[in-house]
């Protein structure tokens, strides 16, 4: 498929208007191909609860791999095998874990207030430079598929105005969680009755292969790829699923039982509940019919993304492209699915904050590594490109470039790293570690979990004695990076230090 078939209109005229700065470009791109330089994709969904694939469950204890009955799993082995032909990042944290602010910290490493971003809808400042912006400017080809959110509360909004670096952006979108999406000349389009924001009618009954959203958005991946193979090219693929409405076409949507779906053991303990937890309606009798129907639904929508994965593997290694090219799987956030009596995201709890990180790069990152040094989504764009050979071209960045930490010859990567996520709507900041995690926020006093001794973080550990130094540590830790990348909670002095 030629490029001028897959642009829109408005791409293409602009595309032509630009191509005395893509001849300029010419020689550098057939540099580029002649010396190897790595071309990059990136698969990322929404609101991802970790548990659900198999390479992290892998890294947990039976009573955390299974929180929803005992055997009770997605099969997943094409994202699976990312991990072990490369790299899993098991303490990877969202800097705000929901959609908007924690995608702005993807693209840019900046943390969210210093993008706009601090909460969803919000356009992301155009001053902002993001990796996409970098490759671009290398000589790759970029393109973005699915769902972009950084561009205010337009819905869907195809194509946005601001591409951010990303020369292809025909199938991004703003913002929405569509299940049917088909191709028209004017572009793509999404297949159902929308009038308003609740408007739109989720009957999937005629979804299938070709129209299912993921499946949509994981072909035409692999057309970008096809198309732009001769030269550099970044491809991310956006992923709208997991996320609600739990609904996924046939036959996924039939191959969980969700009678077999229990309740998490976190979802009523009796115990004290943090005050930066919301007090609005709790499932204090279980799991009822609808939530067990979307939990099994969830599971169906991983399985069809994890068979998506492997489409896009099995193309880039019949087209020889595997070797040269660097594959990363990751999310924007979690998904609570019950536990502390909860659903979606927002909290600082891990199945919330924590994401999935998975990479595989066959000429720096040896098989099967491990990287239980925590660090954040503001990371990703300085240590991507800095793996593509293009360190400290991303400026100011927040986050770190941790690209030592994937090529060191140690299977095992574990030193210790603090590192802070905070709350969209600015009640809670969080320091986290491998092991500790505290919580300082505006609505109660700080909270200290030990995610070994107690992994379902049901405890405060911060009054304890023999926690002292670690509480003092970590509260130190905090506040210094807040005070760095100014945290706006800091600043209102809100924020209940004892």
């Amino acid at each position: 498929m030629s490029r001028a078939n897959i642009l829109s209109r408005r791409q293409f005229i602009s595309s032509a208007a630009c191509s005395a700065a893509a001849l300029a470009l010419a020689g550098e791109t057939l540099g580029a191909r002649k010396t190897g330089r790595p071309n990059l994709v990136i698969i990322h969904t929404d609101e991802h609860n970790f548990r659900t694939l198999g390479c992290c469950r892998d890294m947990l204890s039976k009573e955390q791999a299974y929180m929803w009955g005992e055997g009770l799993k997605v099969d997943t082995p094409h994202i699976d095998s990312i991990a072990k032909q490369g790299a899993i990042a098991t303490s990877c944290y969202s800097s705000s874990p929901v959609c908007s602010p924690s995608r702005s910290s993807l693209q840019t490493g900046l943390y969210p207030q210093a993008t706009a971003v601090k909460k969803n809808d919000i356009p992301m400042l155009s001053s902002v430079k993001t990796f996409a912006g970098v490759l671009q400017e290398k000589g790759y080809a970029t393109t973005y598929l699915g769902k972009w959110h950084l561009d205010g509360n337009g819905k869907p909004q195809w194509d946005p105005k601001r591409n951010f670096g990303y020369q292809d952006n025909r199938y991004m979108y703003n913002r929405g969680h569509w299940k049917i999406l088909k191709d028209t000349p004017d572009g793509a389009e999404i297949v159902g009755k929308f009038k308003g924001e609740w408007n739109y009618k989720y009957d999937i009954t005629k979804a299938d292969e070709k129209s299912f959203t993921t499946d949509f958005l994981c072909d035409r991946t692999i057309q970008a790829i096809e198309r732009d193979k001769d030269r550099p090219f970044c491809v991310m693929c956006s992923i709208p699923d997991p996320h609600g409405p739990n609904k996924v076409r046939s036959p996924y949507n039939k191959m969980f039982d969700k009678d077999k779906f229990e309740e998490p053991r976190t979802m009523n303990t009796g115990k004290e509940v943090p005050g930066w937890v919301s007090k609005g309606k709790q499932w204090t009798d279980g799991y009822n019919e609808w939530q067990r129907n979307g939990l099994a639904e969830y599971f169906g929508m991983v399985k069809c993304i994890d068979d998506n994965v492997g489409k896009i593997l099995s193309f880039l290694k019949r087209t020889g492209l595997e070797e040269n090219t660097i594959v990363i799987f990751t999310s924007d956030h979690g998904d609570l699915m019950g536990e502390h009596n909860r659903h979606n995201k927002g909290l600082p709890y891990e199945t919330s904050a924590r994401i999935p990180f998975v990479i595989k790069y066959p000429d720096k990152i040896k098989p099967g590594k491990i990287i239980k040094k925590a660090n954040t989504n503001t990371d990703f764009a300085p240590t991507i490109l800095s793996l593509m050979g293009f360190e400290g071209e991303l400026k100011g960045c927040h986050g770190e470039d941790i690209s030592k930490d994937f090529t060191s010859p140690e299977k095992i990567v574990d030193s210790e790293r603090i590192v802070y996520f905070r709350h969209a709507g600015e009640k809670w900041a969080a320091a986290v570690s491998s092991r500790y995690k505290l919580v300082l926020s505006t609505v109660d006093r700080p909270w200290l979990f030990d995610l070994e001794k107690d992994p379902d973080e049901l405890t405060n550990f911060c009054n304890k004695e023999e926690y002292a130094e670690v509480s003092k540590r970590f509260k130190k830790a905090l506040v210094e990076q807040m005070k760095k990348f100014e945290e706006p909670m800091l600043k209102s002095g809100k924020l209940k230090l004892t």
